[in-house]
């Protein structure tokens, strides 16, 4: 292979390694950064380099552990656990003050947390990545927040949170509806199940 090309490769694993390092999101991270140690792999035996292929195909293996075990833990409903909390938690609190740029953006409609919210944390590994947070008249209960923070998003918390039987059947609910005014978030309702309801509300049976 002519010099410059392998050069070119070298380039193209550096850019990638690089661009791993910007993700918010954990998997992605995980994907591009092993895309990354692939080329830089190949690159190292272009070039006769034993140190950067054994340290880059050490990179790999880690790579595909980490997406082995999060494709694991999802298949196995174990990736994220729910957890209720009291609205007045100081750690729920503190944990809607930190984030509250990011889920303005896909939520604006939300107006700040109430005494009267049922409140649950998502969390993996035992640290808050997500919050829902819902208020119950009769058999309706009303999401107000559904968020999940950036690295976990593409995770896909919903899924596990609107199939966990018993969130809700305790406080007699039978029923959940949302509004969504931005588009990416009335997608992520539709893809959790929700069905129109009327002009930005939707539905969904209680599970």
């Amino acid at each position: 292979m002519p010099p410059e090309w392998t050069e070119l490769i070298g380039y193209v694993a550096s850019a990638l390694i690089v661009l791993s390092l910007l993700m918010s999101s954990v998997f992605r991270l995980r994907v591009i950064n092993l895309v990354g140690a692939v080329v830089f792999t190949a690159y190292g035996g272009l070039i006769g380099s034993i140190p950067v292929m054994v340290t880059n195909g050490a990179i790999v293996l880690i790579d595909v552990y980490y997406l082995v075990r999060m494709a694991r833990d999802r298949a196995q409903g174990a990736y994220f656990e729910v957890v209720a909390v009291p609205a007045d938690s100081p750690l729920l609190e503190r944990f809607l003050h930190f984030h509250r740029e990011d889920l303005r953006r896909f939520q604006p409609e939300f107006d700040g947390l109430r005494a009267e919210h049922l409140a649950w944390m998502v969390l993996r590994d035992g640290v808050a990545v997500g919050v829902v947070l819902a208020r119950v008249d009769g058999e309706v209960a009303t999401i107000d927040l559904d968020y999940v923070t950036p690295a976990h998003r593409d995770q896909r918390a919903g899924t596990h949170f609107y199939t966990t039987p018993g969130l809700f059947s305790e406080h007699g609910v039978r029923t959940l509806r949302t509004t969504a005014s931005v588009p990416g978030h009335r997608r992520y309702l539709h893809d959790m199940g929700f069905t129109p309801a009327g002009t930005d509300v939707l539905e969904l049976p209680a599970p």
